[in-house]
C-alpha cells in the first residue's frame, strides 16, 4: 500500500505537469498565430490573391476594351514562347542583372566606408543613404528626366564646356532605365551589406596580414566570403524589383525599352 500512495503522487505530478507544457505550447502557438496573423492576411490579400487571378486570366481570352472572357484556351502560353516576348524577359532579366551589378560595385565600398565610420559620421551617413525614401518614387523618376533630356542639366553643363556640340541623346535609352533602377534600388544594396560588415571582426584581417596576406588578399579570402549573406541579400532585393519594374522603363524608356511589366500591362 505505501508503494502505491508513493506512486499515485508522482503520477499526479506528472499528469500535472503534461498539462501545464501542453497548456504553454498552447499558449505560445496562440501567440505566434497572432503575431503572424496579421502579415499572412495582408499575403493573402495583396500577394497570393492577385497572383492567383493573374493565373487564372492566362487561361482566358481578352474580350472588348480590355475585359476578359472567360473562355477557357491555351493561346496565351503558346504566344508566350513566341521570339517578341523571349526578347522581352531576356531584355528585363539583362537590365535587372547589370542594376545589380552596378549597385554591388557602387553599394559595397559605400557600406565599407560607412562601417568604418566614426560613430557620429556613421549615423550621419545613413540618414544620406535613406533620403531617397523620403520621396516619392515617381517623382524622382521624374527628376531624372529633368537631368537627362536634351535641354536638361547634364546636356547644357557638357555643351557650356564645350565638351559636346549637339546634346546627347540620354532619355529614351537603356542607358537611362539603368540609371534610374541603380539610384531607386541602391539603397537596398548597402545596407544588407553595411549591416555583414558592422558585425565583422575586422581582427581577422589583422591576423591575416600577419600571416602574410596583403590588403587584396585579406580581402577576397576573409572579408568578402564572410560578407557574402549581406551580398546575397542586397543582390536579391535589386534583382527582383528590377526584373519587375513598371514605372522607370515607362517613363525612362518611353516606349522604346520594354520590359516585362510594361508589356504585361500591355495586355490588359
Amino acid at each position: 500500500m505505501a508503494i502505491v500512495e508513493q506512486i499515485q503522487p508522482r503520477e499526479r505530478a506528472s499528469s500535472w505537469g503534461e498539462r501545464l507544457s501542453d497548456a504553454i505550447r498552447r499558449r505560445e502557438g496562440l501567440r505566434a498565430l497572432l503575431l503572424a496573423g496579421p502579415g499572412g492576411l495582408w499575403l493573402l490579400l495583396f500577394f497570393l490573391l492577385p497572383t492567383a487571378i493573374v493565373f487564372a486570366y492566362s487561361f482566358a481570352r481578352r474580350g472588348p476594351y480590355g475585359t476578359v472572357a472567360w473562355t477557357f484556351t491555351l493561346e496565351n502560353y503558346v504566344r508566350f514562347f513566341d521570339w517578341l516576348y523571349i526578347r522581352v524577359f531576356l531584355i528585363s532579366v539583362w537590365l535587372a542583372l547589370l542594376t545589380t551589378v552596378i549597385c554591388l560595385l557602387i553599394g559595397y565600398p559605400f557600406a565599407f566606408v560607412i562601417a568604418r565610420s566614426p560613430r557620429r559620421w556613421r549615423n550621419a551617413l545613413l540618414v544620406l543613404v535613406l533620403i531617397p525614401f523620403w520621396t516619392n518614387f515617381l517623382v524622382r523618376t521624374y527628376a531624372i528626366m529633368l537631368l537627362l533630356r536634351s535641354d536638361g542639366l547634364i546636356n547644357s553643363v557638357l555643351q557650356r564646356l564645350g565638351l559636346i556640340d549637339q546634346p546627347l541623346a540620354m532619355l529614351f535609352t537603356p542607358f537611362a532605365v539603368v540609371l534610374g533602377l541603380v539610384y531607386g534600388y541602391l539603397p537596398f544594396m548597402i545596407l544588407p551589406i553595411y549591416a555583414s560588415i558592422e558585425k565583422f571582426d575586422f581582427t581577422l584581417i589583422e591576423a591575416a596580414q600577419d600571416l602574410g596576406a596583403n590588403t587584396w588578399h585579406a580581402f577576397w579570402r576573409v572579408l568578402l566570403p564572410l560578407t557574402l549573406p549581406g551580398v546575397l541579400s542586397g543582390s536579391i532585393l535589386v534583382f527582383i524589383p528590377s526584373v519587375g519594374a513598371f514605372v522607370t522603363p515607362d517613363l525612362l524608356g518611353g516606349g522604346k525599352v520594354v520590359m516585362i511589366a510594361n508589356l504585361i500591362n500591355q495586355q490588359f
